[in-house]
């Protein structure tokens, strides 16, 4: 992972850095969850009321398209955002509360690799997303 942070990418990128836009990458910066655009507002707002929802969703969009932020979906239809330069890891959605676990296994890394070099393709990224509900003490048998 990058040690630069969010508000020194911007700079990098020759982004204009106004305070609201500085506002909204402290507050990307500082999130560990996947927040999506209004729980994003929700923080910024907490900082600075003067940002409207709006002025929020041309900096996430900007911030996307500038290949800072990626956009990650859960089949919820919301947007979520995290930050691009974070180390990879993949996803488990639970599917009755929403909440997203982040884990890395090796086993499934290299198995990835090993199918990429099967289909004749060297692998360069990839997205994997999990879903299901928790097994409950009654259905392990």
């Amino acid at each position: 992972m990058g040690t630069d942070t969010i508000i020194e990418r911007c700079e990098a990128a020759g982004l204009r850095m106004t305070e609201q836009r500085r506002v909204i990458a402290q507050v990307l910066e500082e999130s560990h969850d996947h927040p999506d655009v209004e729980e994003l507002y929700a923080r910024a707002n907490r900082i600075d009321p003067r940002i409207s929802l709006a002025t929020l969703y041309r900096t996430v969009k900007l911030f996307d398209e500038t290949g800072i932020l990626e956009k990650v979906e859960f089949g919820d239809g919301r947007a979520r955002y995290e930050d691009a330069e974070r180390d990879h890891h993949d996803h488990l959605i639970d599917m009755n509360t929403g909440k997203v676990i982040e884990f890395v296994d090796p086993e499934i890394e290299a198995l990835q690799e090993k199918i990429a070099q099967k289909l004749g393709y060297e692998l360069r990224g990839h997205k994997l997303e999990l879903y299901g509900v928790p097994l409950s003490t009654k259905d392990k048998t």
